[in-house]
């Protein structure tokens, strides 16, 4: 990590973390972007394109995640190409350089996800805004509407595919346990009990992953200590000295659990960007239910 005038001191939780209080000093530096990474499952029925519009952390641009993936397959929003993200991110007026702060409207959801997308594709210097828009609006920090706008920059992504776990990584590690899958969708999902709430999804999880459901490393909107951390991957079974991959229904939660792995220090071996979605969707691959 390139530690330059506007890196903020670690948390005490994660060196990734940033605090509301040092945001609200720095937001008008020169080199510091705030990104609202904001996403919704389509049966939430929200538009975060249009919440951002009606209210934002001020300066902040918009990250859709959606529009900003790989449209030449049918898994939700799976990573674009380095090109497409370069172009992108520097059209939103974000360097090589920048120290970018990633929020969302829930807490500690999708800003992970934007987190490591930006990590993925090369930015030297970007956090994730502990306790995201509901810790800033309810410390009455000020809020902006209509769309931010930046002078554009140059932002030369190289995309680090080894961070990357793709089925054929998946399907070795099932094979022969080199790797622990471990799944952040919730017990009922996993264990099969609870309907995948994407269409043509089958229920039930990869054989011999292990389940630790995001909201067990989130703690009121806020990554949880690393004692709760640590023991909610114990308690699934989960050896933190071996490689563990990260998964969940479409690869959003996945990336707190990489987070919350990161935090104990522990760098996981590859996120599986198709997750669920993807494995869940092939006759061909095993399940196993609950």
């Amino acid at each position: 990590m390139l530690r330059t005038e506007n890196t903020p001191a670690p948390s005490p939780t994660s060196r990734w973390l940033v605090s509301t209080e040092w945001l609200a000093e720095h937001l008008h530096d020169r080199g510091v972007v705030a990104v609202d990474g904001s996403y919704f499952m389509p049966a939430q029925k929200r538009d975060a394109h249009a919440e951002y519009r009606n209210g934002h952390i001020p300066g902040a641009v918009f990250f859709d995640i959606e529009a900003v993936s790989d449209h030449s397959t049918e898994l939700p929003h799976m990573l674009p190409g380095p090109t497409q993200f370069g172009e992108v991110v520097g059209a939103l007026g974000i360097g090589d350089n920048d120290t970018v702060v990633v929020y969302d409207s829930i807490g500690l959801y999708s800003a992970a996800r934007v987190w490591w997308t930006f990590r993925i594709f090369g930015a030297k210097n970007v956090y994730i805004l502990d306790g995201g828009l509901p810790k800033w609006t309810a410390e009455d920090r000020s809020l902006e509407t209509g769309e931010a706008v930046r002078t554009p920059k140059r932002f030369h992504a190289e995309m680090n595919v080894g961070a990357v776990a793709m089925l054929a990584d998946v399907r070795m590690a099932v094979t022969d346990e080199s790797a622990q899958i471990v799944d952040a969708r919730s017990a009922e999902r996993f264990s099969g009990k609870a309907p995948e709430p994407r269409p043509g999804l089958r229920s039930g999880h990869m054989p011999g992953s292990f389940n630790v459901p995001f909201d067990r490393v989130v703690e009121n909107g806020s990554l949880a200590s690393r004692q709760r951390i640590a023991a909610a991957f114990k308690d699934a079974g989960v050896d933190l000295d071996k490689p563990i991959i990260t998964s969940c229904g479409s690869g959003v939660t996945a990336a707190i659990l990489t987070l919350a792995l990161e935090s104990l220090g522990k760098t996981p071996k590859g996120l599986y960007d198709g997750s669920w979605s993807e494995w869940g969707s092939r006759p061909d691959l095993p399940v196993e239910r609950d």
